[in-house]
Protein backbone atom coordinates (compact mmCIF):
# COMPACT_ATOMS: atom_id res chain seq x y z
CA UNK A 1 0.00 0.00 0.00
CA UNK A 2 1.65 3.41 -1.11
CA UNK A 3 2.37 5.79 1.84
CA UNK A 4 0.21 8.34 0.56
CA UNK A 5 -3.02 6.13 0.33
CA UNK A 6 -3.63 6.63 4.27
CA UNK A 7 -4.20 10.44 3.56
CA UNK A 8 -6.51 10.44 0.78
CA UNK A 9 -8.77 13.60 0.43
CA UNK A 10 -12.57 12.27 2.02
CA UNK A 11 -14.98 11.47 -0.55
CA UNK A 12 -18.39 13.65 -1.12
CA UNK A 13 -17.24 16.56 1.02
CA UNK A 14 -15.12 18.57 -1.65
CA UNK A 15 -17.22 20.73 -4.54
CA UNK A 16 -17.29 20.14 -7.99
CA UNK A 17 -14.99 21.41 -10.54
CA UNK A 18 -15.59 22.60 -14.02
CA UNK A 19 -14.13 23.80 -16.98
CA UNK A 20 -15.15 27.21 -17.62
CA UNK A 21 -14.53 30.17 -19.66
CA UNK A 22 -13.67 33.48 -18.17
CA UNK A 23 -14.88 36.45 -19.95
CA UNK A 24 -13.66 39.67 -19.35
CA UNK A 25 -15.74 43.31 -19.51
CA UNK A 26 -12.98 43.94 -22.18
CA UNK A 27 -14.13 41.03 -24.32
CA UNK A 28 -11.06 38.76 -23.45
CA UNK A 29 -12.01 34.99 -23.02
CA UNK A 30 -9.99 31.65 -21.27
CA UNK A 31 -10.24 28.50 -20.32
CA UNK A 32 -9.72 27.85 -16.62
CA UNK A 33 -10.85 25.29 -13.93
CA UNK A 34 -13.18 26.69 -11.13
CA UNK A 35 -16.13 25.64 -8.40
CA UNK A 36 -18.15 28.21 -10.31
CA UNK A 37 -19.71 27.12 -13.52
CA UNK A 38 -19.51 31.15 -14.73
CA UNK A 39 -16.97 33.32 -14.17
CA UNK A 40 -17.07 37.23 -15.74
CA UNK A 41 -14.04 39.71 -14.14
CA UNK A 42 -14.13 43.16 -14.66
CA UNK A 43 -10.15 43.53 -15.35
CA UNK A 44 -7.85 40.64 -16.95
CA UNK A 45 -4.47 40.31 -18.03
CA UNK A 46 -4.99 41.38 -21.28
CA UNK A 47 -6.19 44.84 -19.91
CA UNK A 48 -4.78 45.59 -16.89
CA UNK A 49 -2.38 48.55 -16.81
CA UNK A 50 0.24 46.79 -14.63
CA UNK A 51 0.54 44.07 -17.79
CA UNK A 52 0.01 46.30 -20.47
CA UNK A 53 2.02 49.55 -19.90
CA UNK A 54 -0.64 51.86 -20.40
CA UNK A 55 -2.37 53.65 -17.20
CA UNK A 56 -5.82 54.74 -17.29
CA UNK A 57 -6.92 57.69 -15.34
CA UNK A 58 -9.76 57.08 -13.64
CA UNK A 59 -12.05 60.17 -12.80
CA UNK A 60 -14.08 60.43 -9.79
CA UNK A 61 -16.93 63.12 -10.93
CA UNK A 62 -14.08 65.82 -12.15
CA UNK A 63 -11.92 65.19 -9.00
CA UNK A 64 -8.77 65.43 -11.42
CA UNK A 65 -10.00 69.20 -12.77
CA UNK A 66 -10.99 70.38 -9.29
CA UNK A 67 -7.64 70.01 -8.41
CA UNK A 68 -6.09 71.34 -11.09
CA UNK A 69 -8.60 74.07 -11.14
CA UNK A 70 -7.24 74.64 -7.29
CA UNK A 71 -3.96 74.49 -7.52
CA UNK A 72 -3.07 75.90 -10.90
CA UNK A 73 -1.98 79.45 -10.72
CA UNK A 74 -2.97 82.23 -13.04
CA UNK A 75 -1.24 84.54 -14.87
CA UNK A 76 -0.91 86.77 -12.48
CA UNK A 77 1.29 84.33 -10.45
CA UNK A 78 -1.51 83.96 -7.66
CA UNK A 79 -3.19 80.69 -6.54
CA UNK A 80 -6.85 80.37 -8.24
CA UNK A 81 -9.44 80.78 -5.78
CA UNK A 82 -12.35 77.82 -5.39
Amino acid sequence: MAPFAEKAMKPKIHPDYFDVTVVCACGNSFQTRSTKKDLRVEVCSGCHPFFTGKQKLLDAAGRVERFQKRYTKKEAGTPASS
